[in-house]
């Protein structure tokens, strides 16, 4: 089968930093789906890990985000069948989605959204799965509990988790969504996706915080700039806030947050695959949550760029602008 890797760490500037190749189909583990991908999104953790995680000289698949059709299912499968549309995010710790076919657990993925193409579908997983379990499991939000008040922060509101962080934030809650964004189309994409008051994440935060949220912010998703804007974080949060965190960094002044009783998040939304812990199929039911919320014209995809068929060259394009920093919503690549 096609499928795409790389062997050693290198710039993407260079031609062999990402590889064509040709390997076996994968054969499907007890619990696993085998899919047929038809489309896949790309990540900052892509590039992230082609940049770091040197395979020696092996070859290593990355890619998670994926869409596609069931074609076989292992013998404990109990949950999808040949020919079922599915999209998932996949795990860390096995062979990626960028290949023609891919070995998934069933329970990390969910049938895909009727409403939307396999481009569009593939979009949305893993930035989805970081969004809900950031705002419902680690900041404790309610879905529905529409007489929860407040105001949430969303820093990148216009990046892939931000754009659905807002989206379900302002459709599930009842609370302010205040994000951040600079260029004037990530400003639009931004408001498009459902925040209610944009600020500039190039200027200090304080005071905009305070003109668009007077009573102060009682929860901020943090997509990136954490270290740096810690510090401001905790100027504009309530007693008893939350802060939940997605982003990388090497030290943290955690101390600011102490006076106010502010409670610091972790979310990875790999935590669950990575340490087969026994409520993996709970990102099942997450899947299954948004696309019926994507059916029922909820949720929209966050698709905004495709770089066409999966192969090296379009790849290391795809990585390019991601290493940019200048991603508005998602970029995606369709079939082989």
């Amino acid at each position: 089968m096609p499928a795409v890797g790389y062997r050693k760490c290198l710039p993407i500037e260079e031609a062999d930093s990402l590889l064509d190749v040709e390997l076996p189909v994968p054969e499907p583990r007890p619990h696993d789906v085998l899919v047929r991908v038809e489309a896949i999104a790309v990540n900052p953790v892509d590039y992230k890990i082609r940049q770091s995680a040197d395979p020696g000289g092996e070859l290593k698949v990355l890619g998670w985000d994926a869409a596609g059709t069931v074609v076989a299912v292992g013998e404990e499968v109990r949950l999808f069948q040949v020919g079922d549309e599915v999209f998932y995010a996949g795990a860390l710790d096995r062979p990626g989605t960028n290949a023609r076919y891919h070995a998934v657990d069933e329970r990390l993925v969910a049938r895909k959204p009727t409403t939307l193409s396999f481009t569009e579908a593939a979009a949305l997983p893993l930035t989805s799965l970081t969004a809900w379990e950031g705002l419902f499991e680690r900041l404790g939000l309610r879905v529905g509990a529409l007489e929860q008040t407040g105001a949430l922060l969303v820093t990148a509101a216009a990046g892939g988790v931000g754009a659905v962080t807002a989206q379900l934030a302002r459709a599930l809650t009842s609370l302010t969504v205040v994000g951040t964004a600079s260029r004037p189309e990530s400003v639009e994409f931004a408001r498009r996706m459902g925040v209610h008051h944009v600020i500039n994440h190039h200027e200090p935060l304080g005071p905009q915080l305070a003109e668009v949220a007077p009573n102060g912010v009682d929860h901020v998703f943090s997509t990136t700039g954490t270290d740096r804007n810690l510090a401001a974080y905790a100027e504009a949060l309530n007693p008893f806030g939350h802060v939940v965190a997605i982003d990388d960094f090497d030290a943290l002044p955690i101390g600011v947050l102490k006076a106010k009783s502010i409670s610091f998040h972790w979310e990875f939304m790999f935590t669950r695959s990575m340490f087969s812990t026994p409520d993996q199929a709970v990102q099942h039911h997450i899947l299954t949550q948004i696309a019926r919320l994507a059916d029922a014209g909820i949720l929209t995809t966050t698709a905004t760029r495709d770089f066409g068929p999966i192969n090296a060259t379009n790849l290391r394009d795809a990585h390019r602008l991601q290493e940019s920093g200048k991603v508005v919503g998602k970029t995606t690549l369709t079939g082989f």
